[in-house]
């Protein structure tokens, strides 16, 4: 191996490793923790063990510490006020309906139930006003009826901005009925949130996680697919590495024969 092939090869050895790893530099640039904006989105399901046939989707614009907020939900009671928040800080994922309990005869969902996947309110998605979790409750500035589409730029929390960005905030709309009498009543008895209420006015009627969309090679416009910088120069850089080892390889030979 010549002088020059050598040093050839060592400065492609140096710069190889740095190549490969700048996908994973730059994916932490990128980081939710960065505080750069991302968009996060959420399917709301339905509590079906609440007798909920509901849908919804939910998404998030999160920029610093301001939150563009779209909810669209319908299937939910007409006539009646949903409230409806950003739940924070615990498993990050909406409960299983085999959390929920019977009591006086009827098996269902309420809030608390929930709050060991879901967690606490966090913000309250109100329509006008206060958004912090005094407001959880404020019924007369929460959206009303059986099709909704609500839009709201809010200023979040520190704490509330840090768990949508940590991927457990979870998104929940309540106000449910039981009995499909067409009125929140006291077939379920008092809310567990604030006894002056029915309980199938706070109870958990749809539920979704959010997440932020999953990142993957762009398409390009002729039908093809654009893959990052990095991971191209990554890609190139082995292979210049690697034809400098066969190059070498065969000059070694040859001035063995």
């Amino acid at each position: 191996m010549t002088k020059k092939t050598a040093c050839a090869l060592a400065a492609l050895a140096a710069v190889a490793p740095a190549v490969a790893l700048a996908p994973a530099a730059a994916a932490g640039d990128d980081s939710p923790g960065h505080g750069k904006a991302i968009m996060l989105h959420a399917t709301l399901n339905p509590f079906k063990v609440n007798k909920v046939t509901g849908s919804g989707t939910a998404t998030v614009h999160l920029e610093g510490n301001k939150a563009r907020v779209t909810l669209e939900h319908s299937g939910l009671l007409a006539g009646a006020p949903h409230a409806q928040h950003f739940h924070l800080d615990a498993k990050g994922v909406c409960p299983p309906e085999t959390v929920a309990k019977t009591r006086n005869g009827k098996t269902f969902l309420n809030t608390t139930d929930g709050a060991p996947f879901y967690g606490g309110i966090g913000t309250s998605l109100t329509t006008t006003g206060d958004t912090s979790p005094v407001s959880g409750l404020a019924v007369d500035r929460f959206p009303v009826g059986d099709k909704v589409h609500y839009e709201r730029t809010i200023h979040l929390s520190d704490e509330a901005a840090k768990s949508l960005r940590e991927g457990t905030g979870v998104v929940v709309v309540h106000g449910i009925d039981f009995n499909g009498n067409g009125k929140y009543d006291n077939v379920l008895g008092p809310s567990d949130l604030d006894p002056s209420l029915p309980s199938e006015a706070t109870n958990p009627a749809l539920c979704g996680p959010l997440k932020m969309a999953a990142k993957g090679a762009v398409h390009g416009g002729q039908g093809g697919t654009q893959t990052s910088v990095n991971t191209a120069a990554a890609a190139a850089g082995a292979t210049l590495l690697a034809g400098a080892a066969a190059y070498a390889l065969r000059r070694r030979r040859a001035n063995q024969s």
